[in-house]
C-alpha cells in the first residue's frame, strides 16, 4: 500500500485526505463464513461498494481518497477468505458465484436498494459478474485496470523477467515453465500453499510472489514517470517519483529478506492472500470462456453506465482489456461506456490514477 499523498499535492490533484479507517463489522454468509466490511459516510449518502483486487487482497484505506466524505456512503468488504473475513485463507467453497452471493447478502443486510461499484484489478471480474447477475441492484460501475483472466495474462503475472526479476527467476523455490506449462505451475503452487500452516518452502514461495507483484507495479510506475517527465508535467512527475521511490525501498527490503529464516507476520498475511489467489488463478476465476464478454453485453442491454479507468503503462493487466470491453459496450449502446487513460501503472494509489478515479466517481470527464 502506498502512503497517502501530502495534503498540498492531494489538493492540486483534486484528491481528498484519507478519512479515518473504522473498525470492521461482520455479516454471516453461506458455509459458516463471516464477511468483514467497513462502512463510512452518511447513511443517506450515495452508496458505493468497493471491491478489492487480488484475489485474496483485502480492502485498504487509500481506496477512500476518491470519495467525498459528506456525499458518499462507502462499503468496503473483504472478500471470502481475504483480509479479516473468516475463516481466513480458506479455499473450500470459495468461488466466484459464492463471492457474488456474499455481496448480495451484504446488500440485503445493509438495506441498500441500489449501489454503484468501484472495483480494481481482480475486483473488476467480480464487479462484472455481480452486475450481470443483479443488474437491477447496480446504478453504475467504475472499473480500474480490468483483469481478463486469459492464460497469457496469468503467465505475465507469474513468469519472472530474467533481468528485472533475477532474484525470483533463479530461485529454486519458484516454479517456472513455458506458456503451455502454466496449468502445471499453478497446480504445484496451489499444492504448496494449501498446507495447514506455512513451512519454509511455502514462505519462500510467498516472498517470491510478493517480489513479482512489486516488480510489475514498479515497472509500470517507472514508465509513467518517464512519460510524465517527457510531457513536462513537473507536479505529476514529482508525485510519481515519490510513490515509485517509496515502493522501490519497500521492494529492496523484501528482496534482502527473501531467504531470511523464520516466519514473519507479513509471511502469514501473504500465505492467506496467495493461497486464495493461486486457487482462483488455477481455475481461471471459475468462469467459462466468454463469460466476461457476456457480462459486458448484459450491462449494455440494461443501460448501466460504466467508466473504465486503465493506466497507460499498466504492467499487470493489459490496457487492451478495457479497450476491448469499452468498444464492445459502445457497439451495443453508444455513449454508455467511457474510457480513461491516466499516466499511471496498475496501482490505485498512484497519483494520476487516484485523481482519475475521483473524477470518474464524480462522473466528470477525464482528459486522456
Amino acid at each position: 500500500m502506498l502512503k497517502p499523498l501530502p495534503p498540498r499535492t492531494a489538493r492540486l490533484l483534486g484528491c481528498s485526505p484519507t478519512p479515518a479507517w473504522p473498525e470492521p463489522a461482520w455479516v454471516s454468509t453461506a458455509r459458516n463464513s463471516l464477511m468483514a466490511y467497513r462502512r463510512l459516510g452518511p447513511a443517506t449518502g450515495e452508496p458505493w461498494l468497493v471491491l478489492h483486487g487480488g484475489p485474496g487482497g483485502g480492502c485498504q484505506p487509500d481506496l477512500l481518497q476518491v470519495f467525498q466524505p459528506g456525499r458518499h456512503q462507502v462499503i468496503l468488504p473483504d472478500q471470502r477468505g481475504a483480509g479479516l473475513s473468516r475463516p481466513r485463507g480458506r479455499s473450500a467453497g470459495n468461488h466466484t458465484d459464492q463471492l457474488v452471493a456474499d455481496l448480495e447478502c451484504l446488500r440485503l443486510e445493509l438495506g441498500i436498494e441500489r449501489w454503484s461499484l468501484l472495483a480494481g484489478s481482480w475486483g473488476t471480474v467480480l464487479a462484472l459478474c455481480y452486475a450481470a447477475r443483479y443488474p437491477q441492484r447496480v446504478a453504475r460501475l467504475v472499473l480500474r485496470g480490468a483483469f481478463g483472466l486469459c492464460l497469457a495474462e496469468i503467465r505475465g503475472l507469474l513468469h519472472p523477467h530474467p533481468i528485472r526479476e533475477r532474484a525470483v527467476a533463479h530461485h529454486s523455490d519458484w516454479p517456472c515453465a513455458p506458456l503451455s506449462g502454466m496449468p502445471r505451475v499453478l497446480a504445484k503452487m496451489e499444492q504448496v500453499l494449501q498446507v495447514g500452516a506455512p513451512r519454509a518452502a511455502t514462505v519462500r514461495l510467498i516472498r517470491c510472489w510478493n517480489l513479482l507483484e512489486q516488480g510489475a507495479a514498479l515497472h509500470g510506475m517507472w514508465r509513467s514517470l518517464v512519460h510524465a517527465a517527457s510531457l513536462r508535467e513537473p507536479l505529476l512527475a514529482s508525485s510519481i517519483r515519490r510513490s515509485w521511490a517509496q515502493l522501490r525501498r519497500k521492494r529492496r527490503q523484501a528482496e534482502a529478506g527473501l531467504n531470511r529464516p523464520g516466519i514473519r507476520s507479513a509471511d502469514r498475511r501473504g500465505w492467506q492472500k496467495f493461497r486464495i489467489q493461486s486457487h482462483y488463478l488455477r481455475h481461471k476465476g471459475f468462469l467459462r470462456p466468454g463469460d466476461l464478454d457476456r457480462a459486458v453485453g448484459t450491462l449494455a442491454r440494461h443501460g448501466l453506465p460504466s467508466d473504465w479507468v486503465h493506466g497507460q503503462f499498466d504492467a499487470v493487466c493489459p490496457p487492451g482489456n478495457s479497450r476491448q470491453w469499452v468498444g464492445q459496450s459502445q457497439a451495443l449502446q453508444p455513449g454508455l461506456a467511457r474510457a480513461h487513460w491516466p499516466v499511471a501503472g496498475h496501482l490505485a494509489g498512484e497519483p494520476a490514477m487516484r485523481a482519475a478515479l475521483r473524477r470518474a466517481v464524480k462522473n466528470q470527464p477525464v482528459m486522456a
